[in-house]
């Protein structure tokens, strides 16, 4: 892990229910294609490493695979739409950038994620001619989570967003010790090859 003091107050925002998975080691995974309103609506990786945003636009229940369909309701707990702040606990380092065009590749990674079938076959879809950008991340759960306030260039459909307030260096640990990680990144290069 990089030096705590190098951390860029940036944080990849992403549904909430694969945050807390990503939080509680359960996929190390995400896949992205950009969102509706960023500027070129096309994903592209700006920061090697970044905080966790949980984001609750778009998330169902039935895009979800059944044992995780009722986790997200876990994460709504606490979630309104004039939220104040928003708690962010979970911190993320790429470990790589794989690059997805086809269904058949997309189809032998369904052991590692949340998703079901079809919204992954979904998110493979959408503006066919770009890849979907499969990110395996090392992540770590923040020893004390933070709580930001909720401004508004947080909101919306985007990838990326810039943390406007000054972040105090924090504490945090893997999810997973070394060598659960390098299982669960050797599986998924198997799945890959």
């Amino acid at each position: 892990m990089k030096d705590q003091s190098e951390k860029q107050p940036i944080a990849l925002k992403e549904w909430a229910v694969s945050v807390k998975a990503l939080a509680e080691g359960k996929q190390i995974i995400v896949m992205r294609k950009g969102g509706i309103i960023e500027e070129t609506r096309d994903f592209k990786l700006i920061s090697p490493s970044f905080y966790l945003m949980p984001a609750y636009e778009h998330q169902k229940k039935h895009l979800l695979k059944e044992d995780y369909a009722e986790e997200l309701d876990e994460t709504l707990v606490q979630w309104t739409p004039d939220m104040q702040t928003i708690h962010v606990e979970a911190y993320a380092e790429v470990v790589e950038d794989i690059e997805i065009t086809n269904q058949e590749t997309l189809n032998r990674l369904r052991d590692f994620h949340i998703w079901t079938d079809a919204f992954a076959e979904e998110r493979l879809r959408w503006k066919r001619t770009k890849p979907l950008h499969l990110l395996v991340l090392r992540v770590y759960r923040l020893a004390e989570p933070l709580q930001i306030p909720m401004r508004p260039a947080y909101n919306g459909c985007k990838s990326w967003v810039i943390l406007e307030d000054g972040i105090a260096v924090r504490d945090m640990a893997p999810v997973m010790d070394e060598e659960a990680f390098q299982f669960e990144v050797q599986q998924i290069k198997r799945a890959l090859a």
